[in-house]
């Protein structure tokens, strides 16, 4: 279905035009009628599937056809990085239509509270993050008597992050009579007990959850902590395919160690997470999407709601504790209609974990093991560790019977395929 079927504003249409945009996406498709008729919505889908302009094209072409004063919708969501995309997207989509927005997020300067303070009262759409939101509201900087529509996107990331009590005290604070639109990528107990105190006979939308995209393909190298810089080295040196490289650190305090491990390359490796200032996170992102940088080391801040396109691989370099953190990992890459690579480096203590997530994802994902000129892989074994693992050489075979199995890109475009390294043969083969 296209966008002017769904029957949008011309002045949308333009814009959605100029963005290189023409059909739907599912998620598209099935929300915005409903949301156009004042439904509340609750949405079940995963990052990549379109769902910002989901939610956003419907409430911006209610506001350019109908008379609005004051803010009209807000949007709360769980980073920075989120807000300011989402902000980006508003733009594009509203260009010839009369509709502003402010994003509003901590981290700032004084200035920049200044600048929120105003644009609390005087934006027609408000993306916020919840903390920042509630310092505002807690000043009396808020002005939400005409507001109409709430959105809660990546509301189970803001639960998982502790916001529940700050959400419920935003919503206490605005109209009672409003439309409320939730997205989220799971439905965990929590999300439906939020979603029945605040959405009135919702309608659900539930787009391909915690399936990663088939153009991505992945493998999972079993690799000891000590030899995983090595190999992320030996993987992208002389292979100018991986041009954009995001690697998925699982805690903050690791992402210089892992910059330290791979700098002095040939390459550049610069890392974000939120120690960093907004300003200086938006200029590690700019050098990257501009290609200065090759490497970007970074905390799941960056696994949700960024846009960089043309990622060419994504590297876990631990195994991601919940199966929809991996999954929006590797939604980096193979954006749109491109290819991509997703590598995860499995330790010993992490293979159940990885076990864990073939289960979510109902597939298995290849295992490797590392060069022999690297070191030694440890044998798969899924269950939990209890202590005492046995080692494997890298020419030793894994359950599967593959021997020293290793990845290589194509020569053409950005997908990769396998190849077993040969061997002389023993006696008796």
């Amino acid at each position: 279905m296209t966008f002017k079927e769904i029957g949008l504003d011309e002045r949308l249409l333009e814009a959605i035009s100029y963005m290189g945009f023409d059909k739907a996406t599912p998620i598209q498709e099935q929300a915005i009628p409903e949301i156009l008729k004042g439904r509340d919505i609750i949405a079940c889908a995963q990052t990549g599937t379109g769902k910002t302009a989901a939610f956003m094209l419907p409430l911006l072409h209610q506001m350019a056809v109908k008379p609005h004063d004051g803010t009209s919708a807000l949007v709360i969501v769980p980073t920075r990085e989120l807000a300011v995309q989402i902000d980006q997207q508003i733009q594009g989509f509203a260009y010839f239509v009369p509709v502003s927005s402010m994003p509003i997020y901590g981290g700032g300067s004084g200035s920049e509270w200044e600048s929120q303070k105003k644009g609390l009262t005087n934006a027609d759409v408000i993306i916020a993050t919840p903390g920042k939101l509630i310092s505002h509201i807690n000043m009396g900087n808020v002005k939400f008597d005409k507001l109409k529509y709430l959105i809660l996107d990546e509301a189970d990331r803001m639960l998982d992050m502790g916001f529940y009590d700050d959400i419920k005290k935003i919503i206490e604070a605005l109209p009672k009579t409003r439309q409320t639109l939730m997205f989220s990528a799971t439905m965990p107990p929590k999300m439906r007990e939020l979603a029945k105190l605040n959405l009135n006979n919702p309608f659900e939308v539930s787009i391909a959850v915690s399936k990663p995209s088939a153009k991505v393909l992945q493998a999972a190298y079993l690799v000891n902590d000590g030899n995983k810089a090595r190999l992320i080295n030996d993987l992208i040196k002389d292979k100018p395919s991986f041009e954009s490289i995001i690697v998925f650190s699982s805690t903050k305090r690791s992402v210089n160690d892992i910059i330290k491990g791979l700098s002095g390359q040939g390459y550049t490796v610069e890392g974000i997470s939120s120690d960093l200032e907004q300003r200086e996170r938006e200029e590690v992102l700019n050098r990257f999407r501009s290609k200065k940088t090759r490497v970007i080391v970074a905390t799941d801040v960056l696994a949700r709601g960024i846009d960089i396109k043309d990622i060419n691989l994504v590297v876990n370099y631990n195994v991601p504790g919940d199966g929809e953190d991996y999954v929006h990992r590797i939604g980096r890459t193979a954006r749109a209609d491109a290819d991509g690579v997703a590598l995860t480096l499995v330790n010993e203590e992490e293979m159940y974990k990885l076990a864990a997530i073939e289960k979510l994802i109902g597939s298995e994902i290849n295992k490797l093991n590392i060069p022999a000129h690297i070191g030694e892989s440890p044998i798969w074994n899924p269950n939990r560790p209890k202590g005492g693992y046995q080692r494997a050489g890298s020419g030793n075979r894994r359950p599967d019977g593959n021997k020293n199995a290793s990845f290589k890109p194509k020569k053409s475009g950005n997908k990769g395929t396998f190849h077993k390294s040969k061997q002389s043969p023993k006696k008796g083969e």
